[in-house]
């Protein structure tokens, strides 16, 4: 409520800190993300040598094992097949009952992703999102738009990350001659090598800031028993679906491991793009305003 007062703040304030959600996004990428991964760079296995490190390991394999982001392996192999580079791992070839159960949850999880896509984009045209609530101003087809758009904004981030590393263990020749390819190598690599840490906490700030405007446009606005539940689910449905478990899964697997396989099997395809290069600078620019400093304290 635009009415109500945030510690005296003006309405111009509020509106960017809050209902844009400007503070929720520094909020969580500097103590929710930014702070640890710094403090892991230099105290890694202390970093990992407590229990609770070892329960986060264990709860990632309990959600990977369940499948429902298995069809995330459908698309490591295709980049596989594409690029012609194997697939390195330490596991024996599948066969029988092994290869069954894995391509079984590789076909649910296309089930689930296409599902939660239906969800979305039957959701956005008949306006039961949230983007409907807090931006009524945005129409179905802008809102349909930045959801592709963000999506992908995230996903170039992700693929980028990847790339750099790429770059960085391969000779200046091998990176190849284009304009763009040698203008990012210059910025990341060359000087102190700061460039290529601002980066990440530049890149961090606007793949968090992507996904809340995400959540926004994907996040359900249905309350269960009134009669009006997506594809006449039951009201127990409903009620899991507005938790917005269907954007956790569209994102996972669309904006983020989808374009790491993809930047891993063609690192220099991405090195070379000028969209690349742009979001490098908007990356470094938007470190440089000093926002989320707080993370080298």
């Amino acid at each position: 409520d635009p009415k109500v007062d945030v510690l005296g703040m003006p309405d111009g304030v509020k509106f960017v800190f809050l209902d844009i959600g400007l503070g929720m996004i520094v909020f969580t990428c500097v103590l929710g993300q930014l702070h640890t991964q710094v403090n892991a760079t230099h105290c890694m296995i202390d970093f990992i040598n407590n229990y609770f490190a070892l329960f986060t390991l264990y709860t990632a394999m309990c959600v990977e094992f369940t499948g429902i982001m298995h069809s995330a392996y459908l698309i490591q192999n295709l980049m596989s097949a594409v690029s012609g580079k194997p697939i390195i791992s330490n596991e024996e070839p599948k066969t029988g009952f092994t290869f069954a159960f894995f391509w079984g949850r590789v076909l649910m999880s296309l089930a689930i992703l296409g599902f939660c896509m239906a969800v979305v984009m039957v959701a956005l045209f008949n306006g039961d999102t949230m983007v409907a609530v807090k931006y009524p101003g945005i129409s179905v087809g802008l809102s349909v738009f930045l959801f592709f758009f963000f999506m992908s904004v995230v996903g170039m981030l992700e693929a980028m990350q990847i790339a750099f590393f790429s770059a960085a263990k391969v000779t200046a020749a091998e990176r190849g001659n284009s304009f763009f390819g040698k203008k990012t190598c210059s910025i990341l690599f060359d000087g102190n090598g700061r460039n290529l840490p601002g980066f990440m906490i530049g890149r961090q700030l606007t793949v968090v800031g992507s996904f809340f405007l995400v959540a926004s446009i994907t996040g359900l606005n249905i309350k269960p028993g009134e009669g009006n539940n997506i594809f006449g689910i039951s009201d127990g449905a409903q009620q899991f679906l507005n938790y917005g478990f269907h954007g956790a899964v569209i994102t996972t697997i669309l904006a983020s491991i989808m374009w790491q396989y993809a930047a891993s099997a063609f690192p220099l395809a991405f090195l070379n793009s000028p969209i690349t290069f742009g979001l490098l600078i908007f990356a470094l620019v938007l470190e440089g305003t000093g926002i989320c400093h707080g993370a080298w304290v």
